[in-house]
Order: C-alpha cells, then structure tokens, then sequence
C-alpha cells in the first residue's frame, strides 16, 4: 500500500511541481493528493511513535526512511491547497486554510521543520532524540490538525 501511495504522491507531485502548474491542477486532483499526503504521514509516523514507546523494537533503517518520508511530504504541504481544491470531492479541510493562509503556511513551516529535525535524530541513529522529536512532530500535526481540519 505504501508503494502505491508513492507512486500516487511522485505521479500527482510532477503535475504540482511549479505555482502555474498547480493552479492550472483540477481541484479534484489536489484533493486527492491532499488526501494521499495525508495517509503518507501518518503511516510513516506510527512506527515511529512505537519506537518512540518502545512497542515495536528501534530499527534504525525503518527510521530513516519513515522520517524522511515526512521531511519530504513536509516540503510539499503548500501545494495541496491550491484555489479550488476547498470544493468538490470530499474533503475534511476548514475553510480557514484559504481564509488564513500566512496561518496554515506558519503551521506547515513549523511541521516541515519538526520533520526534518525528526529525519537527522534518525540518520544519527539515536533513539534518545529520535524519541524526544516524535513528540516534536506529532504536537505540529495535531496544531494544524486543531486549526485547519474538521473532525
């Protein structure tokens, strides 16, 4: 499933790559890639946050690729809320995302570099920091989460 999800994500992201080519996106489209962005995250963060619990054992390889998996999908998180894409498909995005875009671009700076903090504490294979940035990155999920998605 996660194959699947990547080559959604690298085949939706060619077509996002540039401002122009996301404005010129189908709503429908960056919904869907919105949503597969979304499921990325959080498949890549709960092994994580077992690790972090010490419910699964530390795998440092499975780290890494976990946490650069949210390094990378932190890096696209402005493109998957392209004017147009708040109607439509079904979607569970607030208004406010439009409506207070320096906000949401605040919140997916802050998880960008939470995840990217997260993506060193794994290169460096230590678990004590791998678990102390879990919390890092789950606390940025859960604000734009809060701000920015409905229930």
């Amino acid at each position: 499933m996660k194959h699947a999800l990547i080559t959604a994500l690298i085949g939706t992201s060619t077509l996002l790559a540039s401002g122009t080519a996301s404005a010129q996106a189908k709503p429908e489209d960056v919904i869907k890639y919105r949503k597969a962005l979304m499921v990325m995250q959080a498949n890549s963060v709960r092994p994580l946050a077992a690790m972090a619990k010490g419910q699964r054992p530390y795998d440092k390889d499975i780290a890494i690729r976990n946490a650069a998996i949210l390094e990378l999908t932190g890096k696209m998180m402005m493109e998957t809320v392209a004017a147009g894409s708040d109607k439509g498909a079904e979607t569970r995005a607030k208004p406010e995302i439009w409506s207070d875009a320096a906000g949401y671009k605040k919140v997916s700076d802050n998880y960008s570099a939470e995840a990217a903090k997260l993506s060193e504490a794994a290169k460096a294979g230590n678990v004590d920091a791998l678990k102390a940035q879990i919390g890092g990155v789950i606390k940025a999920c859960d604000s734009c989460h809060d701000a920015y998605r409905s229930k």
